[in-house]
C-alpha cells in the first residue's frame, strides 16, 4: 500500500503528465479560464445559492421535527451506527476515489480533483435522501454532524496522505465546514424543540417541508443543468464522468453492505448507505477555489457539480425502487391477508367481553 501511495504521489506531482488527458483538455490556459468564467453567470449562481440556503433551512427544521431526544440519546450512548458511517465516510470513500484514479489512469490535477471529492465530509443531501428513504433521521443528523465535525482533522490528514506533491493542507475551508455544521445543528434544534413542546404541529411541518424540498430540489437541479450542462459536456473527459458516476454508486452500495454485516436494522442500513455515498459538494468546490487559480483548475472546477448531479440522480433511482418495493409489498400483504370468518369474529368478541 505504501508503494502505491508513493507512485500516486509521483503521479500527482509530475507536471509533464498533466497534458495526458483527453483532447477536451488540450486548450490554452486562457481558453480554460474563459470556459470556467462563462459556465455559471453571477445572477444564476446567486439564485442557486439563495435557493439552496432556503431549502437547507426549511428541510433541516422539518427533519428536526422527526427526531426524538430519547432515540437521539440512544445513538449517542451506543454509537455503533455512527462509527460505521464515519469509517465508511473517511476510510472507504477516499479509497474508492483512489481506486478510480488508478483504474482510469488519471494524472496530475485531474486526479487531485477526484481525490478531493472523495475526502470531503457528508452533507445535507444525505439527510434529504435518508428522509425520502424513510431512514433513521436521528442517526442521519448525528452522523452528518459527526462527519462534518471530524472534517477539521480528517481532511488535512487525508489530503496530505493521498495528494502528496500538492500542498493542500492549508486550503481546507474551515469556515465553510463551520457554516455547514451550524446550518445542520440550528434548524434541527428548532425542529426538535417544536416536536418536544408542540408535537401537534410536527406532522404538518414535516409534510409541508418535504413537499417544498422536493419541488425546490427539482428547481435547483434544472437551473444547474441549464447553467452548466453544455459546458460539462464539452470540457469534462469520459474518465472524469465515469468517476463522478461510479463514486456515489459504490458508496451507496458499500454503506448498505457494511451496515448489513454489522446487523443494523433496515432503516439504519438505508441511512448509512446515503451517508456514505453523499459528499459535501460545497466544501469540495471551496477547496478547488482556494487551492488552484482559474487558469490552472480551468473546467475541472465543474467536476463537483457533475458529481453532485450523479449523487442526486442515483439516490433518486434508489428511492424510486424503494417506494415501488414498498408499495408492492403492501399490496401483497393486503392481498394475502387471511379473512376473518363470522365464527372467529364472535369468538374474539366473546374473549374481549
Amino acid at each position: 500500500m505504501e508503494d502505491s501511495l508513493d507512485d500516486t504521489s509521483d503521479l500527482f506531482s509530475d507536471p509533464d503528465l498533466w497534458g495526458n488527458q483527453s483532447s477536451s483538455f488540450n486548450m490554452t490556459a486562457a481558453n480554460k479560464s474563459s470556459v470556467f468564467e462563462a459556465a455559471v453567470s453571477p445572477v444564476m449562481n446567486r439564485t442557486i445559492n439563495v435557493l439552496m440556503l432556503i431549502i437547507v433551512f426549511i428541510t433541516m427544521v422539518s427533519m428536526g421535527c422527526t427526531m426524538e431526544l430519547s432515540k437521539l440519546k440512544r445513538h449517542i450512548v451506543k454509537p455503533k451506527g455512527v462509527a460505521i458511517a464515519v469509517l465508511a465516510q473517511y476510510g472507504v470513500m477516499p479509497l474508492i476515489a483512489f481506486c478510480l484514479v488508478k483504474g482510469f489512469q488519471q494524472t496530475g490535477i485531474t486526479a487531485v480533483v477526484v481525490m478531493i471529492c472523495g475526502c470531503c465530509p457528508g452533507g445535507v443531501l444525505s439527510n434529504i435522501m435518508a428522509l425520502a428513504l424513510q431512514g433513521d433521521m436521528n442517526l442521519s443528523i448525528l452522523m452528518t454532524s459527526c462527519s462534518t465535525l471530524l472534517a477539521f482533522g480528517m481532511m488535512p490528514l487525508l489530503l496530505s496522505l493521498y495528494c502528496r506533491g500538492f500542498d493542500l493542507q492549508n486550503v481546507v475551508p474551515y469556515v465553510d465546514i463551520t457554516i455547514s455544521l451550524v446550518m445542520i445543528l440550528i434548524p434541527c434544534g428548532i425542529g426538535i424543540l417544536i416536536n418536544h413542546y408542540r408535537p401537534q404541529y410536527t406532522k404538518t411541518i414535516t409534510r409541508v417541508g418535504f413537499t417544498f424540498m422536493v419541488i425546490a430540489v427539482l428547481g435547483v437541479f434544472v437551473l444547474t443543468i441549464f447553467a452548466v450542462g453544455g459546458s460539462v459536456l464539452t470540457v469534462l473527459s469520459p474518465p472524469l464522468m465515469a468517476s463522478g458516476a461510479l463514486m456515489p454508486f459504490i458508496g451507496y452500495s458499500f454503506g448498505y453492505v457494511i451496515s448489513w454485516i454489522f446487523r443494523l436494522n433496515q432503516s439504519e442500513r438505508r441511512t448509512v448507505s446515503m451517508e456514505t455515498g453523499c459528499q459535501n459538494i460545497q466544501v469540495c468546490s471551496t477547496i478547488l477555489k482556494l487551492a488552484f487559480p482559474a487558469e490552472v483548475i480551468g473546467p475541472l472546477f465543474l467536476f463537483p457539480m457533475v458529481y453532485g448531479v450523479f449523487q442526486v440522480v442515483e439516490a433518486g433511482l434508489l428511492i424510486l425502487v424503494f417506494r415501488c418495493h414498498q408499495r408492492f409489498t403492501l399490496k401483497e400483504k393486503e392481498k394475502y391477508q387471511p379473512a376473518i370468518t363470522e365464527d372467529q369474529h364472535k369468538e374474539a368478541s366473546a374473549e374481549t367481553v
